[in-house]
């Protein structure tokens, strides 16, 4: 768990770190910072259309083989980006990194959850997930120091080098037993399509980041326009934020196993009501910072017991339902984002952005208590026992 962990600590490095370089992207490269932040766009979208892509394209190769090939790519898009010079090279740079990262999370998911057993997949989840935290809280801080010190190259070899000694640790510590999937073919994987709860369960990833991200993306000009917080001090509310997140990761996968559909309309209703408080709240900078770390803790503790449910639900495909998990989750950050965008421009200011969260992530509560009243609805028992109890091949 805590190799697959180290991967996906890389891949959330990668995604976020280039917000903290854009200025130096773009005055070495010689274009706009605008312009420059299309490599955190070309990367979003990598992973949006990657994560499934690439699920099906790996989907007769032994799952170990597949992560093993996926930091490679990963390694030597980082290598391409730090020798590149045209604009053009480091987007497509970011795109094949991007459809790596998707390929490995996916994986990595499932890889997961078959280690553990379906008892405690959702716990196996959040730890392989709490990488990825990890780096908002670690990793993209440092790697935005390094890249002041270093230059902005520095961070991407630094990753490379890492991303290839992640490679030799998925070698030697990821069992062969996660593999053999030869037999399955691209219909059969398909077939969970047809799964009306994974629509479900992808719908609640999407909204549920997409309510959280889209408030987090524009924080910054809320605490320091609205709630008169010093620029200085922006950077650790994010560390309190990314901090919230990881416990929420952790905390949300071991409750996730016992009641995995109380967990996510509990969340869900959390997060509803922490956005809609940072609406209210936001001009008074103490209850705002309180209420940004909390929103880390419930905001994104739930993702883990609704990647669980999506691998679940999508039967004899949970490689694809992994994928399409990530697909989701990205998705709904790229969305989000975009009418957190425009609310900012609006007349609601800086408190647009929280707004738009809140009305995203009430849509939440729609697809988590919709699952649930299914579950309950097929078994005649709790949906919280069913879900544990089930084979992943069979949810």
């Amino acid at each position: 768990m805590y190799v697959l962990a180290l991967g996906t600590f890389l891949m959330g490095t990668t995604e976020f770190v280039v917000a903290g370089l854009l200025p130096e992207i773009a005055g070495d490269v010689r274009i706009s910072v605008a312009r420059a932040g299309l490599l955190i766009t070309v990367f979003a979208v990598g992973m949006i259309v990657g994560a499934p892509l690439m699920a099906l394209l790996t989907l007769r190769l032994p799952r170990r083989l597949t992560l093993i090939l996926a930091l490679g790519v990963f390694a030597a898009g980082h290598v391409v980006v730090g020798l590149g010079s045209g604009f053009g090279v480091l987007l497509a740079a970011r795109f094949l990194t991007a459809l790596a990262t998707g390929a490995f999370w996916a994986v990595a998911n499932v890889v997961a959850a078959h280690a553990v057993g379906p008892a405690a997949s959702s716990r196996a989840l959040g730890v392989v997930g709490a990488g990825a935290m990890l780096a908002n809280v670690v990793g993209v801080p440092l790697g935005a120091f390094a890249g002041q010190l270093m230059g902005w190259r520095g961070p991407f070899w630094a990753l490379a080098a890492l991303g290839a000694a992640a490679t030799v640790l998925i070698a030697r510590h990821v069992p062969r037993d996660t593999e053999g999937h030869g037999a399955v073919s691209v219909r059969s994987e398909l077939s969970a399509l047809r799964s009306g709860r994974l629509w479900l369960a992808l719908a609640a990833c999407a909204t549920t980041t997409g309510g959280v991200l889209s408030t987090y993306t524009y924080v910054s000009p809320l605490l320091t326009g609205r709630a008169q917080l010093a620029a200085a001090l922006v950077p650790l509310v994010l560390i309190g934020f990314g901090a919230g997140a990881l416990a929420g990761f952790l905390v949300g996968g071991r409750l996730g196993d016992r009641r995995p559909h109380a967990t996510t309309i509990a969340a869900a209703a959390m997060t509803t009501v922490l956005l809609l408080s940072i609406c209210l709240l936001s001009a008074h900078a103490a209850p705002t910072i309180a209420l940004i770390a909390l929103l880390g803790l419930f905001g994104l503790g739930a993702n883990p017991v609704l990647i669980s449910l999506g691998v679940r639900f999508a039967g004899q495909a949970p490689t694809l339902g992994s994928a399409l998990t990530v697909s989701a989750f990205n998705l709904g950050t790229a969305v989000g984002s975009w009418a957190a965008g425009l609310a900012l421009d609006s007349p609601l200011g800086a408190t647009g952005p929280a707004a738009v969260g809140t009305a995203i992530a009430a849509l939440t509560l729609i697809p988590t208590i919709a699952i649930a009243v299914v579950q309950r609805r097929r078994s005649g028992k709790p949906g919280g026992a069913v879900v544990r109890r089930s084979a992943p091949g069979n949810a």
